[in-house]
């Protein structure tokens, strides 16, 4: 016999599913909204529920947006001669917090890892190449790494240098290393990421 209600126990393991949320912590998340008075479940429950109904991939970029094409990729004062390569949407949210960088990105959806089964082919280095060649015929280009730095980035870096290694027309950096090995950049600071991308380099 539980000592729970099966509602509050399908809760808790709803919130186990979370990243960096063990038993504890998603029971101590289901109890804050079981004593609240405000109806905090109910907002949550409706946020989530818009969520999944309107939010999409950005068909160019792979960002998450309410429309086929992100605020970014549909913007004019974008600078379409540089093309930042992130593992997720969060990084994004951390340049542009950052405000010095003003060009385009691409989400590849995660980096190469062998140890946790996602090869190449999990990614979106396809739709990478089309997205350089789109933009090639538009003039030059600059493609930005900025993968974590950790051995999986590196990887995922060796493999897009292969991957453009026949557009003359692109230049190819990386994050200079003001960002420390093993950090995500979704807990980099501003001055941090600011740091990183003025010192990138060529490759």
């Amino acid at each position: 016999m539980s000592a729970l209600p099966s509602a509050v126990t399908k809760v808790i393991e709803e919130f186990e599913k979370l990243p960096g949320v063990g038993p504890k912590s998603a029971a101590r998340m289901a109890y804050h909204f079981l004593r609240s008075p405000n109806n905090d479940a109910g907002k949550l429950a409706k946020s989530l529920s818009e969520m999944e109904e309107k939010v999409q991939f950005c068909e160019k970029c792979f960002n998450v947006a309410e429309a086929s094409e992100c605020d970014l990729c549909s913007s004019s004062n974008r600078d379409q001669s540089k093309l930042c390569v992130v593992e997720e949407p969060l990084d994004i949210v951390a340049f542009e917090s950052s405000g010095v960088y003003d060009g385009l990105y691409f989400v590849l959806g995660g980096v190469i890892s062998p140890a946790d089964g996602i090869g190449a082919e999990e990614l979106r280095f396809f739709e990478l190449k089309g997205r350089i060649e789109k933009l090639l015929k538009q003039g030059s280009l600059e493609l930005i790494i900025a993968t974590n730095p950790s051995l999986e980035g590196e990887a995922t870096t060796e493999y897009i240098k292969d991957l453009i290694k026949d557009f003359s027309e692109v230049t190819l950096s990386r994050l200079a290393m003001g960002l420390p090995t093993g950090a995500d950049l979704e807990y980099a600071d501003n001055l941090t990421l600011k740091r990183a991308l003025e010192g990138r380099k060529d490759i």
